[in-house]
């Protein structure tokens, strides 16, 4: 963390001075920047997000009375973990989730039938792919951390509860255009509604959106017409591999998904359950917790499992559901977006690939800084068209992948397979491990993502898909590091200049020279840049030399990987990164980065490579730029 640059300040440095005006009263403003409707992961992310903007009035309302305190998702993927670090608490997840380190696979004994025998085991997450694990903690959890985020953000922002959205209406080309009727439903309020005006609404507000049918969006798609429980539970069992993310298929009695759960007692069960007729609901069954019970004791013969509490279960259907688009604007409508949805308000799906609570959160954390951007003057409006166009691809795909996973889930076992063979379900997971870490992810070509030019210069950097980050050493005071986590949730876009095998500190070096453009006129990070502002708070300049930390001098670099900031003008000494050669993990190496050319990698404010270019491409870097940001005089 960076600190006391505007002078010394005491205390917690996580806890932000609050903003003057803040917090705001408890009565609803009549006008807001941008109303999120929804507390889950998705809207929770969001808020966190914009709350490090006290200049942008924000307000998250919940339909529930209070936080969550148990219950749905668990598992946080590799990617969500990344992006964890960017909001300041993936050391707590890490600290209080249980890590998934391997999956292990059981099936029918081919010579006993009625017995299970484990097939095989894997690594759940394979080498390199992330220095992030695969983590399972209670979405609960995830929620406090965001909220206690929000609370100690220069915004003081905090949920309202027991509000939900009744009615809006969007009137297009007014300042505050959408018109917003809330109901409140705390028992001294039933029925009461609040009126609002917003420049933004975003949905969060899950599978049964208010939002969502307030713009006229439906969720399409169909129904796999399979029953399946979750529960979460103490149990006491013989079952050898309780503590390990484990998949059983049995011969007759259907499947279980075992996940284990944080502080090293709770396991959390997905149960196969009956077929369901065409058309019918599981809610029509009246299944109980007895029964998921008895069903999970059926699949597990001929182990022991007996059930000392149940802290949360549920029963649901498969289904796998999308909305066409994932704003207000109908097509062939010549207009911009004003209300948005998120998360399960556009995409449902089984959670037995755990990816609804990293994908609805990933929704959110695309759409944040671009709402950043545009209120505080930094971008055009028109680049939150490019949200829906960016994640819609994203949920189609997960759709799919879900379709099919659900599909062999409830396959029946092979009875005639021997030892030898692999089940379809173990092949599958293992053939798709990128994506349930989260790492498929790629955005195509746009002005927000460039082209495969370049590519060469930095192959490891794949243009459009996640910025994976390698460790570096802090030039100024050897810290041994991620990159990657340099990348923080403040809507700041990042310049890597991976510099050429040459001496960075010689007059005409590669990285003196584009330091001495960015310090220009023509520096797209002056164009864009207000006056009076840190130099780096649009565009963030970092460079990666090859170099040994101990063979550079720091004093002999460009002036600008030295900046003064803040009110005393303090120099910034975290600008400047060599390679990790006492571990032998070389960035240059790991990355692929071309040694004697070097490259600029620009990433995005949400983690994702926007562009690679030469070092020396400097008008291409200020065109890049000139696409979504505005000058600011």
């Amino acid at each position: 963390m960076q600190y006391h640059s505007d002078g010394f300040r005491p205390g917690d440095p996580e806890i932000s001075d609050a903003a003057p005006g803040r917090p705001l009263g408890t009565e609803m403003p009549e006008q807001v920047d941008v109303l999120i409707v929804g507390c889950g992961p998705a809207g929770l992310t969001l808020a966190a997000q914009l709350s490090a903007f006290p200049e942008i009035t924000t307000r998250i309302v919940e339909r529930r009375p209070g936080p969550m305190e148990k219950g749905q998702a668990d598992g946080i993927s590799c990617r969500s973990m990344e992006m964890f670090n960017a909001f300041g608490f993936a050391e707590k997840v890490l600290k209080q989730g249980y890590w998934v380190n391997e999956t292990t696979f059981w099936k029918p004994d081919p010579k006993r039938p009625e017995h299970l025998t484990r097939n095989g085991r894997i690594q759940d997450v394979e080498d390199g792919l992330s220095e992030m694990p695969h983590v399972i903690l209670n979405q609960a959890r995830v929620h406090d951390m965001y909220l206690e985020m929000m609370r100690n953000s220069p915004s003081r922002l905090e949920p309202d509860y027991s509000l939900q959205l009744a009615e809006l209406t969007v009137q297009p080309g007014a300042e505050y255009p959408v018109d917003v009727t809330l109901e409140r439903s705390d028992p001294e309020h039933e029925g009461q509604t609040v009126k609002l005006r917003a420049k933004y609404v975003v949905g969060c507000d899950g599978a049964r959106s208010n939002v969502r049918r307030a713009i006229g969006r439906q969720l399409v798609g169909d129904s796999a017409n399979q029953a399946w429980g979750v529960m979460d539970v103490l149990c006491e069992t013989d079952f050898p591999d309780i503590r390990c993310k484990t998949l059983i298929q049995s011969a007759k009695e259907g499947n279980i998904i075992i996940i284990p759960r944080e502080g090293g007692y709770l396991t959390r069960l997905y149960i196969e359950l009956d077929k369901l007729d065409r058309d019918e609901r599981v809610a029509n069954r009246n299944i109980q917790m007895d029964q998921l019970i008895a069903a999970a004791q059926r699949i597990f013969r001929p182990y022991r499992f007996e059930v000392r509490e149940t802290a949360w279960w549920s029963v649901y259907e498969i289904g796998q559901r999308l909305t066409d688009k994932f704003d207000d604007v109908a097509e062939g409508e010549d207009r911009l977006p004003h209300v948005f949805i998120c998360g399960d308000a556009c995409h449902t799906h089984s959670p037995k690939a755990g990816q609804g609570m990293n994908v609805s959160m990933g929704d959110a954390f695309n759409l944040g800084w671009k709402l950043a951007l545009v209120l505080r003057g930094q971008s055009a409006p028109d680049l939150l068209s490019s949200y829906s166009a960016e994640r819609q691809a994203v949920a189609e795909d997960l759709i799919n992948f879900d379709r099919e996973w659900s599909r062999i889930m409830s396959e029946r076992p092979d009875a005639a397979s021997d030892d030898s063979e692999t089940p379809k379900f173990q092949n599958y997971f293992i053939t798709h491990g990128r994506y349930t870490a989260g790492m498929s992810v790629t955005y195509t070509p746009s002005a927000l993502t460039g082209t495969a030019d370049h590519q060469d210069l930095a192959k490891g950097f794949e243009i459009g898909s996640r910025f994976h980050s390698a460790p570096v050493i802090r030039l100024a005071d050897a810290k041994p590091m991620e990159l990657g986590h340099t990348v923080l949730a403040d809507a700041r876009w990042h310049l890597f200049a991976f510099t050429p095998d040459e001496d960075p500190m010689a007059e005409g070096s590669a990285i003196r020279r584009l330091c001495d453009f960015l310090d220009s006129d023509a520096s797209p990070m002056r164009r864009f840049t207000a006056p009076g502002a840190n130099l780096d708070s649009v565009i963030d300049l970092r460079a990666v030399f090859q170099q040994p930390y101990r063979e550079l001098s720091i004093d002999r670099m460009p002036a600008l990987l030295l900046p003064k900031k803040g009110k005393l003008g303090l120099v910034d000494y975290e600008k400047m990164f060599c390679p990790d050669l006492k571990t032998g993990r070389d960035i240059f190496n790991l990355r692929g980065i071309d040694r004697q050319k070097g490259a600029i990698v620009i990433v995005r404010p949400d983690q994702y490579v926007a562009h690679v270019l030469p070092i020396d491409a400097h008008r291409a870097l200020s065109d890049f730029f000139a696409g979504f940001l505005l000058p600011q005089d």
